[in-house]
């Protein structure tokens, strides 16, 4: 397993942009399904982006999709979502996660039970 650490997190304006970093550490030699998540107060956790750090297959789900992107930087061991054109429901609590994955698996999926180590969250604020 990794641990996940994120930050970026901070008041943004309608429309603008923000990136958000996740920092993993321990076990970083082998493939793994990563994720962002995000969970507003009376909500369920809800998964925004995935990546297989392996394959550099991504996924969105409709909320972001076009808005957000995903990327893993494994020279850096650093996971990032960059958020553009962000809206007043993008605020939130974000959190990155990451589950191991190996190449017989089903692909990466964006469901949050599947998800084994996570960080604990970085807030968004959006005027």
């Amino acid at each position: 397993d990794v641990q996940l650490v994120e930050s970026g997190g901070d008041s943004a304006e309608a429309g603008g942009s923000r990136r958000l970093s996740c920092v993993v550490s321990g076990n970083t030699n082998t493939g793994y399904c990563m994720a962002w998540f995000r969970q507003a107060p009376g909500n369920n956790r809800a998964g925004l982006a995935l990546i297989n750090i392996v394959t550099g297959r991504t996924f969105y789900t409709d909320s972001v999709r076009g808005r957000f992107t995903i990327s893993h930087d494994n020279a850096k061991n650093t996971l990032y979502l960059q958020m553009n054109n962000l809206k007043p429901d993008d605020a939130s609590m974000y959190y990155c996660a990451a589950y191991r994955h190996e190449s017989w698996d089903p692909p990466c999926t964006i469901l949050a039970a599947r998800y084994t180590s996570w960080g604990q969250g970085t807030q968004v604020t959006v005027s």
